[in-house]
């Protein structure tokens, strides 16, 4: 009998794997770590240099502040919402817009769909288009 519960489990527990949204998560958190490490690299090895060009020193992990002999360090946080506004930006720039820009042209060639639906005349709900009467007032619909 417990052979016969294990060989069960595993067979619900193999069916379960090989869902298509289990592995597609799990392609998606792969690619997404992957994705991620590309954009770090971007943001830390061209973006922040370029603003230390401008603006000067990159790095504000120096500045700290000490109350009772507790130190905070200021310097660390500025450092990382910094990265993520420079993260954020390059995500944007970089994958969004272009990829929105893809979409528009794909949708451009694209005819739009017939209306499915009509307003009623008299109470201006929103009927199917073949429909003879108005469901919500009960009016004749031309």
């Amino acid at each position: 009998m417990p052979d016969c519960y294990l060989e069960e489990n595993l067979k619900g527990f193999k069916q379960f794997l090989m869902r298509g949204n289990v592995v597609d998560l799990a392609v998606a958190v792969v690619i997404g770590a992957a994705f991620g490490a590309v954009v770090s690299a971007l943001v830390k090895d061209l973006i922040t240099p370029l603003v230390a060009a401008l603006v000067g020193k990159p790095d504000f992990a120096a500045i700290v502040f000490t109350v009772n002999k507790s130190k905070f360090m200021i310097g660390d946080f500025i450092n990382a919402a910094i990265s993520f506004l420079l993260v954020a930006a390059a995500i944007y720039f970089f994958v969004i817009l272009p990829m929105n820009t893809v979409m528009e042209r794909v949708r451009r060639g694209e005819a739009t769909p017939d209306p499915t639906t009509k307003n009623c005349p008299e109470c201006l709900s929103s009927i199917p288009i073949a429909a003879k009467r108005c469901a919500f007032c009960t009016s004749v619909v031309a």
